[in-house]
């Protein structure tokens, strides 16, 4: 054992028996770097990082690896998940350094935490054209003990290089009409319009960015916006990045047809594609896209869903395939024969030509990856029900992915959002009951009486690192949407304590925002990434909370420093649309108003509930939602929203107040009629 065991991350604790002598980051390893006068060698991954398992086998786990690794340096290993200010100051040197960057990331460092010498996955053998990891220890320890005025230079230049690459963007206008319509020239001659999505391959799920075209066609009746966010969700959903057995999506596919995937199934993706299919058939109506909602909140719960309440991170690629050996994909693949034993030869020709499995195979070994290359309508859906069902039961048989368990707060935030909104839009109360558990949790475990965040829990016990600006904003954003779908004023309450902390300890003077608080641990350099990534990053995703919460309040300084924040999209929007979904998306609700609409009506009226449902059901972009009992005269202080203030029925009868822009529409009893309020 090293001195990884007894952390919390599942990622360090898989290294926790290997021969290296393993510190977890913090100024204890440094220390020992100086008193030993040794470099740092930082390797960053995370748990269902593929090539982060195959280079731990191949080098982590050699005696001869690791014995050079600990005679000549002192080895950190971080798990970019826990620690993502770690890795995004790192690997900001390293795509600086050699123009690519990916994970396993390894950094050496000075014991000042200066990197010098960097790269990712290294072989253990020389091949197509690398270094060994062998030859690249070698050389960097003859380097720092035959070259240390080059070195300590070297460190010194990228240091000061990474610090003045601070961003003087958080004070610019908003995006207005032209850059908005720019982003979506932009993105339209990036449209793969054979595939769906934007770009080559690999091809990751642009959900942020699909989010954007659905609320710009909602503000301007762009037909093109939409038909670009609805076609690339259906290729998705019939291609193989879509599990066609037990719903949920893989983190990428290979290809430009979606047809191969990365297999491992990260949190965040899931809780954003489930959340916009959902508005995907909000504005369309499409089974489809009901139906990948549904499946994939259903698998969250399943497969994600923590005894304590939460979601964990991820489930990995790679699994047994039977033989005792490690493979990508193995759990999720079928052959020809694989199909007969299960189904029998009638079924399993009938699954394989609806599912696109071949005796060539699209995967490896003769394999498929399940996939709907035909529309569903030709199959009898009672059979495919059953094949589904058989398949999906000989499936659980096969040894599974590992899962990584510790739960983010920021991607808990994200799946509060996703399942609230799609169990209030599908009727579905258990979907909203386990958003609310997942809420709960983040606030008695990783909110402290301050309502200060912590980054990671697991099996109930909170993690020792911060949280960074996107826990903040994202478990905002999921409290916002829980408030609106359950007309529970608390989860408000807790998204402005959380906002608050955004103000005060994440926003630069001209209100530009940094990942993380003014008093965290000092880097080489304070983060600040505005571009979204895999999930909104953490300056946009603040932007959308700080103005939903303007709008539930009034509070000028949330919408001030909101509009601050998007400034950042006005320089990036028109350039790289694609880096910048999410900023684009809360653009088009400031451009919309956005939309306040607050539903009084007395607890259990059924007209009360079809106005709340329609409003859940209207597609303005970025309105907000209060409902509960009226609140007027002596009672108005006491309303859970402030929208309810002041708000009467009308007649009697449960009454939707819509507002925007400082003004409001008469308020209306009747459903239809609230719903062309919300749409034009």
């Amino acid at each position: 054992m090293n001195r990884l065991a007894g952390v919390t991350s599942p990622y360090l604790l898989q290294h926790a028996d290997n021969p290296v002598d393993w510190w977890p980051w913090g100024p204890e390893a440094f220390a020992e770097a100086k008193r030993r006068d040794v470099p740092v060698l930082l390797s960053v991954g995370y748990s269902a990082c593929h090539w982060c398992h195959v280079m731990a086998h191949e080098s982590f786990e050699d005696g001869a690896t690791a014995a050079s690794m600990n005679a000549h340096f002192v080895n950190v290993k971080v798990d970019r998940e826990e620690r993502p200010d770690v890795d995004a100051v790192y690997m900001e040197a390293v795509q600086a350094a050699t123009g690519q960057g990916g994970w396993p990331m390894t950094v050496f460092l000075t014991p000042d935490a200066e990197p010098f010498y960097f790269g990712t996955y290294f072989p253990p053998e020389p091949r197509h054209g690398m270094a060994s990891f062998g030859q690249v220890l070698e050389g960097v320890s003859a380097a720092w003990q035959g070259r240390r005025a080059e070195v300590t230079e070297v460190a010194g230049n990228i240091v000061r290089e990474l610090a003045g690459r601070s961003l003087a963007v958080g004070g610019a206008k908003a995006p207005g009409e032209p850059e908005l319509a720019q982003a979506l020239l932009g993105l339209t001659r990036e449209y793969d319009a054979g595939h769906g999505g934007f770009g080559g391959a690999p091809k990751f799920p642009p959900s942020m960015v699909v989010e954007f075209l659905l609320r710009h066609h909602a503000r301007t009746g762009a037909e093109g916006a939409l038909q670009m966010a609805a076609d690339t969700c259906e290729r998705m959903a019939r291609g193989g990045i879509y599990d066609q057995l037990g719903g949920g999506f893989a983190r990428y596919s290979v290809d430009r047809e979606w047809i191969v995937p990365h297999f491992e199934k990260m949190l965040y993706d899931n809780a954003l594609l489930c959340r916009v299919y959902a508005h995907v058939w909000r504005v369309t109506g499409s089974d489809l896209a009901r139906r990948v909602a549904l499946e994939t909140a259903d698998f969250m719960v399943r497969e994600l869903r923590t005894p304590e309440g939460g979601f964990a991170s991820a489930l990995d690629a790679d699994s047994d395939d039977g033989t005792g050996r490690q493979v990508e994909g193995a759990y999720y693949v079928w052959t020809p024969a694989q199909l007969a034993e299960v189904l029998g030869e009638e079924d399993a020709a009938h699954a394989a030509r609806y599912f696109g499995v071949t005796e060539e195979g699209t995967f490896e070994e003769g394999a498929s990856v399940l996939q709907l290359p035909q529309g569903e309508g030709v199959a009898d859906a009672a059979r495919i029900a059953d094949v589904r069902a058989r398949l999906l039961a000989a499936r659980e048989t096969r040894p599974r992915p590992g899962r990584d368990d510790k739960v983010v707060a920021a991607w808990n935030g994200l799946a509060v959002a996703a399942l609230a909104e799609t169990g209030a839009l599908f009727d579905r109360p258990d979907l909203v009951e386990r958003a609310t558990e997942a809420a709960d949790l983040l606030v008695r475990v990783h909110m402290d009486e301050s309502a200060r965040l912590a980054r990671t829990s697991r099996e109930g016990h909170v993690g020792a690192n911060a949280g960074v600006l996107e826990d903040y904003a994202d478990v905002a954003e999921g409290f916002l949407a829980l408030a609106g779908v359950t007309g529970e004023g608390v989860w408000l309450e807790f998204a402005g304590f959380l906002l608050d902390l955004v103000l005060d300890r994440f926003t630069g003077e001209d209100g530009a925002l940094y990942d993380t608080a003014h008093d965290a641990e000092q880097l080489i350099r304070r983060p600040q990434d505005p571009t979204d990534n895999a999930a909104p990053s953490g300056w946009t995703a603040a932007a959308g909370a700080l103005l939903s919460y303007a709008a539930h309040t009034g509070s000028e300084a949330h919408r001030t420093a909101a509009e601050a924040a998007l400034g950042v999209v006005t320089a990036l929007g028109p350039r790289a649309p694609r880096f910048v979904g999410w900023g684009l998306a809360v653009a088009e609700a400031l451009l919309d108003g956005p939309r306040e609409v607050a539903v009084v009506s007395e607890a259990g009226d059924a007209a009360g509930a079809e106005l709340v449902r329609a409003a859940l059901r209207a597609t303005a972009p970025g309105a907000v939602l209060a409902h509960g009992r009226p609140a007027t005269g002596a009672d108005a202080g006491a309303a859970e929203f402030p929208l309810l203030r002041d708000r009467p029925l009308v007649e009697g009868r449960p009454a939707a107040y819509v507002c925007r822009h400082f003004a409001c529409d008469a308020p209306t009893t009747d459903p239809a009629e609230l719903t062309r309020k919300l749409t034009n």
